[in-house]
Parts: C-alpha cells; structure tokens; sequence
C-alpha cells in the first residue's frame, strides 16, 4: 500500500458490502484514470449479499413510483426522495441487465435475480472489480482518517497509512455508538444506533408450540400506534414473518426505549374489529349450530391455529356453536381480534442485521453523497441513518448511494 503517486487520483472506499462494490466499481468505470482502492475489514467480501433472500439476494422491489418507494424507510424518506431523483428502481435493473442479469419480480414485487442465486449478483460485482483494476484488500480496517492541504490519509489498525485525494465510507451499520468516534471526530452527527428487521421472542408461551404456522394478520404494539398488515410466522421462540419485521422497523427507537418488553396484540382477522366480529357473531352460531367448534373454522385460520385459540378461550373441541357459554364466547372472540402476547427481547432477523441510526442525514448531501464537513468524504449505504423495511429496499438504497458517490461530484478538481 504505497503512497499516492504524484498527479494520479486516488479513491479509497471503506466497507466491501454492497454500497461499497457499487460506488467502487462505478468510480473505477467513470473515471479510468482513477485508482480505485477497496477495503475490507473482514476476510469476506459482500457477506449480506450473499445471505440476503435466503442466499437469492433480493435485489430491489418492483415500485416505479419515488413517492410510494420513499414510504418503506422508516428513517430517510426526505432524504431518498432527492437520492433517488438520481439513479433509481429502474436504472438498477437497467444496470444488472447490461452485465448479463436478468432481474424477475415476484408477486410481493421483489426482485430477484432469475437464477435465484446470490452468487449471480456476488460474481457480477467481482467481475466489475477486476474489469475496472479495482484494488481489493481484506482484513484491512480502517481506524481513523485525516486531512491535510486537501488530501486524505486513511489510518489502518495494522499501522499501514493510504493516501487519497477522495474517500468513500460504506462500512455498513454499527451497533454501538463509540464505533463511529473516528468520524465524529471529522464533524459529524451521529443519531444513536438501535436495532431494526428483528423478531420477537415470546419465552416459553404455549403459541410456540405451532412453530412454523404461517397466516395473514395484523400486529399492533399495546400503548403506541404502530401496527402492520401482513403474513406472521410462529417460530420456536415467538413471532417473525414480514409483518413482525416491518413493525420491528417502524418501532425500532420505540421498543428500544422499553427495552424490548411490551405487549403485542395480534388480529388473527385483519379487517375485522372485536366489534364486527360481535356483531357477526349470532349469525355464525346459527349457520353452524349443531357442528363442534373443532370442525373447519368459518375465519380461513390454519387449524392447529384454530384450536389453539379454542383452547386459549377454554372452549372443548367438542363443544357445538351453538352451545359455547357466553363468558368462553366474549374470550374467543376477544383472541381472535386481539390476543395479547408478551414479548421479552428479539432475534435478528437471520443474518440480515440492520441498523437504525448512523450518521445524521443533514450532514450529507442527498445528490452527491458528500459530507457537508469535509470536502472529498463521501457515504454510502448503511452508515447513513437510513433504514428500509424488507423487500429489497436496503439494496436500493446501497445501490443509489453507491451509484451517486461513485460520481465524486462537489468537489473541484483543480
């Protein structure tokens, strides 16, 4: 790693996940007298990539509105909005498709490589790399930076200096605060980082017991107005599926601040209030009077569902519609719009972790992905206090953020 050659460009991008491949590999193309550097803290290189969708990387999500995207960042929307303006949905497909991959939408507008294979977006981005003489190097981690008569000195922990004349931070999410000291010290803002994407641990409660039940319903946290629609899973330890995840998001500093104890209630009937079902309810007993309860169940519920809630409301399997006591009636009732269940602590979402916080939005340019502190640091990807729920929004975002850093832009080249 020698000192910058006099009259020759350097680029030194930290973080070989996603949003630092991109801006790398989009510099290196641009700019073909650039010397474009990749460092790697780690010894594995596009890690979340090669994880993301189950190992078939969800690339994006098939929405060609800016306005309606923006909707699924938690944190960011103002911000992308612009980002966007910029290189966007279709320039990403657009992007793939010229180096030989083909993206298919699924019905859930996710987008995924038609091979159904991570290695097809990992072997993309290497291929760009070594196309472009990007220089990678791994276990190369980064503790500080520093600058001097406009140029840049990249400190290492193995004691190795880089100079550059331009810098790009995309090392990804920290989980603790002090991990950002080195570019706070440079003038930034850091909001605190928490948690996002997580699942919900519901020790020891019986509903673990129908591991792997999967239905639509709604989820809402007890106290708050945070609630989503969608499919939940039952797991061995408690409750995921996408429904779980994006109220995990949207709550992320929320149940931070309870420490991650709080009530969740759960509409097994999403559309259906306690009243409307109350409502319906003389109806039902009459259609289906002399039937026991434990025959198939007039709401669509998978049955060991259907008979957990039976038995969580006292009501024998046996018991005919019509002859169900009033007070087991009101509790059926009462779980099926809105059982409660405590929730003490969470698991990451697989090995998907997303972080909610980073460096503050107003310290970055939303169109050139410069610090406003100092000329010639650029970010990308999770850093930044920008977080999306699942669907492939991540990956949007570290694909723009890349693409737009990549450009170098804002800074005089004289």
């Amino acid at each position: 790693m020698e000192v910058r050659q006099q009259g020759k460009d350097r680029l030194v991008v930290i973080g070989g996940g996603a949003a630092g491949f991109f801006c790398a590999v989009n510099a290196a193309r641009l700019r073909p007298q650039l010397e474009v550097w990749l460092l790697e803290k780690s010894g594995k290189l596009l890690s979340k990539v090669k994880v993301s969708g189950g190992g078939r990387c969800n690339v994006t999500h098939a929405l060609d509105s800016v306005g309606e995207l923006v909707k699924r960042y938690p944190r960011g929307e103002r911000f992308l909005k612009k980002a966007f303006s910029r290189f966007f949905v279709p320039d990403t497909i657009q992007w793939y498709g010229e180096r030989g991959v083909r993206l298919k939408t699924e019905e859930d507008g996710r987008m995924f490589p038609d091979t159904d294979d991570s290695q097809t977006i990992i072997d993309c981005l290497l291929a760009e790399a070594e196309q472009y003489r990007v220089k990678v190097a791994t276990h190369a981690e980064v503790t500080r930076l520093s600058q001097r008569d406009g140029e840049w000195t990249v400190h290492l922990r193995d004691g190795r200096d880089i100079a550059a004349r331009y810098v790009c931070v995309a090392g990804g999410g920290y989980a603790q605060a002090d991990k950002f000291a080195w570019l706070q010290e440079l003038g930034h803002t850091i909001e605190p980082p928490v948690p996002s994407l997580f699942t919900f641990n519901m020790p020891k409660h019986p509903v673990t017991a129908l591991m792997g039940v999967a239905t639509p319903a709604q989820v809402k946290i007890a106290g708050s107005k945070l609630q989503e629609t969608g499919p939940l899973l039952i797991t061995h330890w408690g409750m995921s599926g996408p429904a779980v995840l994006r109220l995990s998001a949207w709550g992320a500093r929320y149940l931070a601040d309870q420490h991650y104890t709080f009530t969740l209630l759960v509409n097994w009937i999403p559309g259906t209030t306690e009243q409307q079902l109350r409502d319906q309810w003389a109806a039902l007993r009459q259609q289906r009077g002399g039937q026991p309860v434990q025959a198939r169940n007039p709401f669509g519920l998978p049955q060991r569902l259907w008979l957990f809630l039976l038995e969580q409301s006292g009501i024998p399997e046996e018991t005919r519609w019509a002859e169900i006591p009033a007070k087991e009636q009101n509790k059926l009732i009462r779980h099926l719009t809105a059982m409660e269940f405590p929730v003490k602590g969470k698991t990451t979402f697989k090995e998907e972790f997303v972080t909610c916080g980073g460096i503050s939005l107003a310290d970055i340019d939303p169109l050139t992905m410069q610090s406003r502190h100092a000329p010639g640091l650029y970010f990308a990807g999770e850093i930044m206090d920008v977080d999306g729920i699942t669907g492939g929004f991540n990956f949007q975002h570290a694909w723009t953020s890349g693409w737009i850093a990549a450009h170098l832009e804002g800074v005089s080249t004289t």
